[in-house]
């Protein structure tokens, strides 16, 4: 029974962590507050302590970056994390399997793939792009192990988005949501769930190693569709969806730090942002779970 070292405890950790119990595994789960599934050995401690994560990772065979840093604190709390947990890669020689997203690629016309240039001009998008340059030179260089799985906006139970945050509570409530953001853009949306599935698979599987993976994502959806589905799940209706102006973004930036940090990635949102994931599922064979499943764990009683 190998040592599985997740570190973060939200929807993908979680998922990670119940995925590698299921097949056997003995599974470490390294948060701030030492919290974790039922199963796993919880540990309290700060994933950018260099010599911690070090001694928490030894002897493992794999270690899977599931952290979530708060989103106004990226530029300041992913660098450490990141050194530090490739630091214990190359320690302990385990498999290092990092949870990431697509802002590295910056605004894009096309669908991205896993060959699209990391041209990143906002901040968070930059952290990330920096974080896999370093991985994969220390892979490259046989210092460690490393690969990453990309993924767009999340849906299932846990994830927090513009569409869960800002769009889901109101149409469930019955009233006007006001969004900054192409209604009928086509955007890509991933399931939690399916973000779990890929990183244990590459985690596992020498051929993945050295490169990134699109998690498998259904056809895109556009965000008036996610909200009506999600109305027609719910039984309720009529969605009240009207478009906002940007300066709606920037105002509520004012108040809401989430909604500040959006700003710089709010051009996701204003024209077709699509992930083409059919590599992923050629070399693995895990194929997007429904988008319409998705939503469902989304909904109060319907999981």
């Amino acid at each position: 029974m190998a040592l599985h070292v997740v570190v973060g405890a939200g929807p993908i950790g979680s998922a990670t962590a119940k995925l590698l119990l299921a097949r056997g595994e003995r599974v470490r789960m390294v948060t701030r507050r030492g919290t974790g599934v039922d199963g796993v050995e919880a540990i309290a401690a700060d994933a950018g302590d260099a010599a911690r994560m070090r001694e928490l990772t030894d002897g493992a065979e794999a270690i899977y970056n599931c952290a979530n840093p708060p989103y106004h604190r990226w530029s300041v709390e992913w660098p450490p994390i990141a050194a530090a947990l490739l630091g214990a890669a190359e320690h302990s020689g385990a498999v290092l399997a990092t949870t990431s997203n697509l802002y590295g690629y910056g605004p894009v016309r096309e669908p991205m793939t896993e060959r699209t240039p990391l041209r990143a001009g906002s901040v968070k998008g930059r952290v990330r792009a920096q974080m896999w340059r370093d991985a994969l030179a220390a892979h490259e260089a046989g210092r460690v192990r490393a690969v990453e799985v990309r993924a767009s906006d999340y849906v299932g139970a846990g994830s927090k988005t513009l569409f869960s945050e800002f769009v889901l509570p109101r149409v469930l409530a019955g009233r006007v949501a006001r969004v900054p953001v192409d209604l009928d853009a086509p955007h890509t949306v991933t399931y939690v769930g399916d973000v779990a599935r890929l990183l244990v698979a590459v985690a596992g599987d020498e051929r993945g190693w050295g490169r990134p993976w699109h998690v498998p994502s259904e056809e895109p959806r556009s965000m008036r569709w996610l909200a009506a589905e999600a109305a027609r799940l719910a039984g309720v209706g009529p969605v009240r969806l009207r478009p906002a102006p940007y300066a709606v973004l920037w105002a509520l930036g004012l108040f809401d730090r989430n909604a500040r940090e959006v700003r710089e990635v709010h051009y996701q949102f204003t024209a077709p942002f699509v992930m083409d994931s059919s590599e992923a599922t050629a070399r693995f064979g895990i194929t997007p779970t429904p988008v319409v499943d998705a939503l469902r764990e989304m909904l109060p009683g319907k999981r």
